[in-house]
């Protein structure tokens, strides 16, 4: 086997490699919280999960910085909430939560996703 195609194999490994660390090695970003956070929402949220003491009560502060019409609104099912969130704008959220557990929030087209890790 000759040197170069020794190279072209090494090189191709190596692309799959990083294009699989790329779409599927994504790291979460978990944010521990006390009384607020601001969550920005830019071609998703960040930080995509907080953690939060049962029976507290946070407020969650959505900026929104993204002009797609699918971050308009973001759903916190499991917690009632479904809320527009103004373009260049922070949309304050008040939250309870009083069970412990993971509760989801999402666009209003259920296709960016954040969660709420409640701890006791």
């Amino acid at each position: 086997m000759s040197v170069d195609k020794i190279a072209v194999g090494i090189g191709g490994v190596a692309a799959l490699l990083f294009i699989a660390w790329f779409f599927f090695g994504k790291r979460q970003t978990v944010v521990a919280v006390e009384s607020r956070v601001r969550i920005t929402v830019d071609g998703g949220y960040t930080p995509e999960a907080i953690t939060i003491k049962r029976g507290r009560t946070v407020r969650l502060e959505f900026l929104r910085k993204d002009a797609s019409s699918c971050l308009e609104e973001v759903v916190l099912p499991e917690l009632g909430v479904r809320r527009h969130l103004a373009l260049n704008e922070t949309t304050p959220i008040d939250i309870t939560a009083d069970r412990v557990g993971e509760f989801a929030f999402s666009c209003g087209m259920n296709m960016y996703h954040g969660k709420i890790i409640v701890v006791e």
